[in-house]
């Protein structure tokens, strides 16, 4: 009972800080990209380094459901101490594109599994959690493809992709990508689904910055790849 005290007690004493580092005009960026917080990540981060690694207090932000909160939470918690049914929880309940981010990258790809829930979210029926299940093949086709169905991945995207939902089509982008990037013989086939269905083509990037336009995103990296 005195530890779920303390728990309760240090929770509030960080969400006060959190409150402190609110900023408005940080809070007006961030909602134009589904980001409901003010906080400045830097200083986030600075906080995180200092609380180190608690588990519990983890779980204690993320129970609160305010964004800066889980974002903190998920810099400070243990990857592999989350059970594979709390992880599935804790993504259908990550509807900011930030948490949703971070919990995959931070978190699921460091947890054991991570594998186990890929196949899982693969193919759910809610967008954005698919969009997980994508994020994480893409990270097996860049890491450990061996028994990955390429071709059907391909198969998929050429013909889901042009219509999907937009997160879950910017993470089937990536994957074209990424198989285009890492596999050669899949390459002319990778650059030919992304010119036919021209997913991304438009989108603004900024100087110095690859274009998430799988064709050119593709053709630039394997170029960097080879002048190594």
């Amino acid at each position: 009972m005195a530890e779920t005290t303390l728990t309760a007690t240090t929770v509030s004493e960080v969400m006060a800080e959190l409150a402190a580092l609110e900023d408005p005009k940080m809070r007006q960026v961030n909602e134009k990209h589904g980001d409901d917080h003010g906080v400045n990540l830097t200083k986030l981060r600075a906080l995180a380094k200092r609380l180190k690694t608690q588990q519990e207090l983890a779980r204690g932000l993320w129970a609160t459901d305010d964004t800066a909160a889980r974002l903190l939470a998920l810099l400070i918690c243990r990857p592999k101490a989350f059970e594979r049914d709390e992880l599935d929880t804790m993504l259908r309940e990550a509807r900011t594109p930030k948490v949703h981010d971070w919990l995959v990258n931070y978190v699921v790809k460091k947890n054991p599994h991570s594998e186990e829930l890929r196949s899982a979210w693969f193919a759910d029926p809610d967008p954005v959690v698919a969009s997980a299940g994508w994020a994480l093949t893409t990270e097996r086709v860049a890491k450990k493809p061996e028994g990955l169905d390429l071709a059907g991945l391909l198969d998929i995207i050429e013909s889901e992709m042009k219509d999907a939902p937009e997160r879950l089509q910017w993470a089937m982008n990536h994957c074209l990508a990424q198989i285009g990037i890492e596999q050669a013989g899949y390459r002319t086939r990778a650059i030919g689904i992304g010119e036919r269905l021209e997913v991304l083509r438009d989108y603004p990037t900024s100087p110095g910055c690859t274009s998430p336009f799988a064709p050119v995103w593709i053709t630039e990296m394997v170029r960097r790849q080879q002048d190594k």
